[in-house]
């Protein structure tokens, strides 16, 4: 059980231009011994010279940056070999394009204004391999994928990667936000069969979670391709 005491240091770089910021940020996160403030950028340019040349665990960027913003950053680092975690800064989730910041490898966008804990957990989350998205964005990311799904006309012939009828039936459900629960009612199955059919999906399609899968199925229209099931898309589940 010493695994955990030698966990290793969390190295990263904040990029913000707001110097009052970044020193309240790297004094919060400093406070915790798992994590080491490694740099500090004034805006997108520097952070993406910095990760370069520090190779952190974890970037923490602002969306609103001068030089180079956010998603500019962001994509500038997508073109680059690094093993790098961007966990994005932001005031207002309204402000964002969240979708596109993951799209471009964004692994989690935090509020600005949320509880120190809830920091150190996003941070880890991430270093972990997971997506994190706060509760005050999830719904956000939900409607814009939502208003991304009914733009597109369907490609009967789009790839369902190996995806049966029923669990594409499923994959619509969770791009949809609904939870286990809820899936099972609308199927009338049990929520073990759901978890079987997420955990079927999930090692078809490689990814680790329903976020993950969400953003897969978007991207590629899974949410929209058409199923050998008379019923499969035939209604939607109305939101509660």
């Amino acid at each position: 059980m010493e695994t955990q005491t030698l966990q290793k240091t969390i190295t990263i770089i904040i990029a913000d231009d707001h110097p009052l910021f970044r020193e309240a940020l790297r004094t919060l996160l400093e406070s915790d011994p798992g994590f080491q403030v490694i740099g500090e950028a004034n805006d997108g340019r520097e952070a993406v010279r910095l990760v370069r040349e520090l190779r952190p665990d974890v970037l923490l960027p602002d969306l609103v940056m001068p030089v180079k913003a956010g998603l500019e950053t962001l994509r500038e680092l997508s073109t680059l070999a690094l093993s790098v975690r961007t966990l994005l800064l932001t005031a207002e989730v309204g402000d964002s394009d969240v979708i596109e910041a993951l799209q471009l490898g964004a692994r989690g966008v935090v509020m600005k204004h949320s509880a120190t804990d809830l920091l150190y957990k996003s941070i880890r989350t991430v270093v972990a391999g997971q997506y994190w998205v706060g509760r005050e964005c999830l719904g956000d990311v939900i409607d814009r994928m939502r208003n991304r799904r009914a733009a597109p006309a369907v490609d009967r012939h789009r790839a369902t990667f190996g995806l049966t009828a029923r669990e594409l039936e499923v994959v619509s459900t969770v791009v949809d936000g609904y939870p286990n629960g809820d899936i099972a009612q609308k199927f009338s199955i049990s929520v073990k069969t759901v978890k079987h059919h997420l955990t079927n999906i999930f090692d078809k399609l490689g990814v680790s979670n329903r976020l993950e899968l969400a953003l897969f199925a978007v991207h590629h229209h899974l949410e929209t391709a058409p199923t050998p099931s008379t019923n499969a898309g035939s209604k939607r589940y109305a939101r509660r």
